[in-house]
C-alpha cells in the first residue's frame, strides 16, 4: 500500500471522487486502485473563495515500487501500518498500583491488564455516571462535591472537555491510542481527522468500555479512594494507603504509577513532606473568551460558513509582545460551554467544554498568559498552586461569594471598566455569572499581557475585536505547575518504584500526551518487574 499526499477535494466530494482523484494524482485509471481509504482529512480555507478538503489517502495499486520512483517522499510513500505490540502473560511478585483514572492512568492500566499484571487503579473521584450528575449538581444547583467534579473521577479532567485528541508530540504510541479509543466507541473519523476530537458525551461511554476491559483482564477499579500514603522500605515502594468510606485500606506493592492530574493538590503537598523531589515548571493562567460560533464561523470561513459539510470553525493563535510575554488561545471549543470547573470549596474556575456535535450558540476558548517560575516568589516547588489558589478565591468573592463567575466584556475589559449589560454573546457559564473587575481577580501581569494581547489577535482574527464578546474568569487549570522530578528510567529520583506519570507529574499535556506517557510509564513497569 502507498500514502498519497496533498489531494484537493470540493467539500461535497464523494467516496467515488475520492478514489478518481488519488488515482488522477499518480497517472493511474481509478480500476487500477484496488482500494482507497482516508489517511487524513482538514479544511483548507486559506483562500476564503476557494474553502476545500486537503487529504492524503492509503491506497493498494500495483507496482508500487515503480510509483515510488516516479514521486517525491512528501507526495507519495510505502505506508505501513503501524502496530504497538502489548507483551503477554507477565507476572511480578505483587500487583501493581495505578493513582488516578484519568487518561494517563486509563492507558497506563489498560496495558498493565492487557500484559497480565491485573492492576489495582485506586482512583479519589466516583464512576462517570456518578460524576456527571455531581458536576451537574454543581452547574444547576451551586451543591458542590470536592471529591467528584470535573477534575476529579473517572475519565479525569479531559472527560469534561472537548475531548481534543491534537497534540504536539511524536510519537508511535499515538496511533495506538487512537485505535484503543475507537475500539471503545469513539468515532471512526478520530483516525484521519487532522483536528480529532471525541466530545463529553462519547467519552463516557468510552471511559466506562475501557474500564471494562480493564476489570475483565483481571484488574481492579476502585473508586471514591483517595492516596493518603505512600510506603516506603530501604527507599523502594512498599505499600500504597489509601481512604474510602472513612477507612484506610492497604495494598502490598513495589510498583506506583503516579498518574494523579493537575489538581492533585493535597497529594502534591503530601509528597513534598515527605521529601519527594519536585520543582517548579512554567504553566498558564488566564481566561475563557466566548464569540458567536457564526461570527467565528464567517471570519475562517468567509461566503462557505454554514456549507453542511463544513465542522464548526476552530481556531488557534498565539501573539508575542515586546516585553517577552505572551497570550495564546487554548482548548478552544466550538460550538460549546464554558464550565464551572472547581474542585476546592468556595472557589471559581472555569474550563472549556462541547458535545460531539459541537452545536451550542457559543464558541470559546482559553486565553492565557505564561506564569513563569519567576514571577513566583520564595522557592517553594508549590508557589504556584498557592498563586492558583489566591486567584481562585479572588475570583469566588468578585463573584459574590455564591459560586458565580466573574465575567466583563471585552470592550469594557480593555478600557478597565466595569460592565453593566451583556450584550450579543450570552455567557454559557451556569449556575450564574457577575460583572466584575478582573484586576481584582487576576495577578496584573496577566491582565496587563491580555490587554496587550487582545487587539494583536484581533489583527490575526476579525472576531476577537468584538467589543461584546464575554470574558470570564479564571482559567487556571491548564497544566501542572509542578514536576515531580523522574529519572530516564521514569521512575521517581526518590523512590524506587514510584512513577511520577502524565500531566499532574509535568509530563503531559492534553489527553494523547497523557495516554502516551501512561503507556510508556506501564512499560517501564514490566520491564522491571
Amino acid at each position: 500500500m502507498i500514502r498519497i499526499n496533498d489531494i484537493e477535494l470540493p467539500l461535497d466530494f464523494t467516496e467515488e471522487m475520492l478514489a478518481e482523484k488519488a488515482a488522477k494524482a499518480i497517472g493511474l485509471k481509478p480500476s487500477d486502485i484496488s482500494g482507497v481509504r482516508l489517511a487524513r482529512k482538514s479544511v483548507d480555507a486559506r483562500k476564503k473563495n476557494n474553502v476545500h478538503f486537503t487529504v492524503s489517502v492509503i491506497a493498494e495499486v500495483k507496482n508500487e515500487s515503480a510509483i515510488l520512483r516516479r514521486f517525491p517522499p512528501n507526495k507519495v510513500s510505502l505506508y505501513k501500518e503501524q502496530t504497538h505490540i502489548v507483551p503477554k502473560n507477565i507476572s511480578g511478585a505483587h500487583r501493581p498500583v495505578v493513582v488516578g483514572f484519568g487518561p494517563a492512568g486509563m492507558f497506563a492500566a489498560l496495558y498493565l491488564a492487557q500484559a497480565g499484571l491485573a492492576p489495582i487503579v485506586i482512583e479519589r473521584g466516583s464512576d462517570v455516571d456518578t460524576r456527571t450528575a455531581a458536576v451537574e449538581n454543581y452547574r444547576r444547583n451551586g451543591i458542590f462535591s470536592e471529591h467528584t467534579n470535573v477534575q476529579f473521577g473517572e475519565g479525569g479532567a479531559g472527560t469534561f472537555s472537548d475531548g481534543k485528541l491534537t497534540t504536539g508530540i511524536k510519537d508511535v504510541r499515538i496511533s495506538h491510542v487512537f485505535r484503543e479509543f475507537v475500539r471503545f466507541g469513539a468515532p471512526e473519523e478520530i483516525l484521519w481527522l487532522a483536528k480529532p476530537h471525541i466530545g463529553t458525551d462519547i467519552l463516557r461511554t468510552v471511559v466506562k468500555n475501557l474500564r471494562s476491559e480493564i476489570i475483565a483482564l483481571g484488574g481492579d477499579v476502585i473508586f471514591d479512594a483517595k492516596l493518603t500514603e505512600i510506603r516506603t522500605k530501604n527507599g523502594a515502594v512498599c505499600a500504597a494507603v489509601y481512604d474510602k468510606d472513612g477507612c484506610q485500606n492497604e495494598i502490598v506493592t513495589d510498583r506506583i504509577i503516579l498518574a494523579v492530574g493537575h489538581s492533585a493538590r493535597d497529594t502534591f503537598e503530601y509528597l513534598q513532606s515527605t521529601g519527594i523531589e519536585m520543582t517548579r515548571k512554567i504553566f498558564a493562567m488566564g481566561v475563557r473568551i466566548e464569540h458567536l460560533q457564526s461570527d467565528v464561523d464567517k471570519c475562517l470561513y468567509g461566503s462557505f460558513a454554514g456549507h453542511p459539510a463544513l465542522p464548526p470553525a476552530e481556531y488557534k493563535y498565539a501573539v508575542h509582545l515586546p516585553d517577552g510575554r505572551s497570550v495564546y488561545t487554548f482548548c478552544m471549543c466550538p460550538g460549546g460551554y464554558v464550565m464551572a470547573a472547581a474542585s476546592e470549596k468556595d472557589t471559581i474556575v472555569t474550563n472549556g467544554m462541547s458535545l460531539y456535535a459541537r452545536n451550542a450558540e457559543n464558541a470559546n476558548s482559553a486565553l492565557l498568559v505564561n506564569v513563569r517560575p519567576e514571577d513566583l516568589s520564595g522557592t517553594d516547588p508549590l508557589e504556584g498552586i498557592k498563586l492558583q489558589r489566591q486567584t481562585e478565591r479572588a475570583a469566588f468573592i468578585a463573584g459574590d461569594s455564591d459560586n458565580s463567575a466573574p465575567i466583563t466584556l471585552a470592550g469594557d475589559f480593555l478600557k478597565k471598566r466595569l460592565s453593566t449589560a451583556i450584550g450579543k454573546v450570552n455567557p454559557s457559564y451556569i449556575p450564574s455569572v457577575k460583572f466584575a473587575l478582573l484586576d481584582d481577580v487576576m495577578p496584573g501581569f496577566i491582565t496587563d499581557t491580555l490587554r496587550a494581547g487582545l487587539p494583536l489577535l484581533a489583527g490575526k482574527a476579525g472576531f476577537f475585536a468584538e467589543p461584546e464578546a464575554v470574558i470570564t474568569a479564571p482559567e487556571t487549570r491548564s497544566s501542572s505547575p509542578v514536576r515531580i522530578v523522574r529519572g530516564d528510567d521514569l521512575c521517581s529520583v526518590s523512590v524506587k518504584g514510584l512513577y511520577p506519570c502524565g500531566e499532574g507529574a509535568g509530563y503531559a499535556g492534553g489527553i494523547v500526551s497523557a495516554a502516551v506517557d501512561g503507556i510508556k510509564c506501564a512499560e517501564a513497569v514490566t520491564e522491571n518487574v
